[in-house]
């Protein structure tokens, strides 16, 4: 099973092409057009045809695309920006994030997520579960004197059994990732760490592979480079 997560930047129906060839069974795509209102090549649609999106802005949301059949779990999101929690193929589940400063100073980012799994903590629990996304944050910009931040949220996934694939396959620290998810835009020299993949543990026992994309391939299309997961679990098979 091949999970990938990637923020796009925007026009993704224009730049599929350089994801599919990996054939892969569920995309997590941020910054994505919405597929209601913005037509996708039939190929696309062939290859990916379930999917759900949520956004304010028809060019830029969030959408899980899949190859098999997705049904929404009707998570509250409390309003925070955005979440798509899904089951895929009536079997376990997927958390799709971007997290997104929404207005909001106090909770902007990765204050988002937190929001987010207070209102949720219990849907996630014993759950077989993949969460991706770009979370647009990192442990190097914990906040000293705020109750919540970038530590707390990953310390209470820790505490749900939900752990970085990132950090276990590569078996590196929070904050001190050697390699980039971001050139912030497409500056070589501000690279920083933003996105991840996590899962509970039938998955992270499963996992046999983590790739993060080759900025020489992919910094064309985005500044955010796409995140390849691949597990290999007999307890679903798709």
């Amino acid at each position: 099973m091949l999970i990938i997560s990637w923020n796009c930047s925007g026009a993704f129906r224009k730049k599929f092409k350089q994801i599919i060839e990996y054939d892969c069974d569920v995309m997590i795509i941020q910054e994505c057009e919405n597929p209601n209102e913005v037509q996708f090549p039939k190929e696309f649609e062939s290859l990916m045809p379930h999917f759900i999106w949520v956004g304010d802005n028809k060019n830029k949301g969030l959408a899980v695309f899949s190859k098999y059949k997705l049904k929404d779990n009707l998570w509250d999101s409390g309003g925070n920006k955005y979440f798509i929690s899904c089951r895929v193929n009536d079997s376990f589940h997927i958390l799709g994030v971007w997290c997104h400063y929404a207005n909001s100073p106090t909770f902007g980012y990765i204050g988002q997520m937190w929001k987010y799994l207070q209102l949720n903590k219990d849907n996630i629990r014993d759950k077989d579960i993949i969460i991706g996304g770009d979370f647009n944050s990192n442990r190097m910009w914990d906040v000293w004197d705020r109750w919540w931040n970038h530590s707390d949220v990953f310390n209470e996934l820790k505490e749900l059994g939900i752990k970085s694939l990132y950090h276990l396959y590569y078996n590196e620290e929070q904050g001190k990732e050697t390699r980039p998810t971001l050139y912030h835009r497409k500056n070589t020299e501000k690279a920083y760490h933003v996105d991840y993949i996590l899962a509970s543990k039938t998955f992270y026992n499963s996992l046999s592979k983590f790739e993060i994309g080759n900025p020489q391939k992919w910094l064309s299309a985005s500044d955010h480079m796409p995140i390849f997961v691949e597990i290999k679990t007999n307890k679903y098979v798709l």
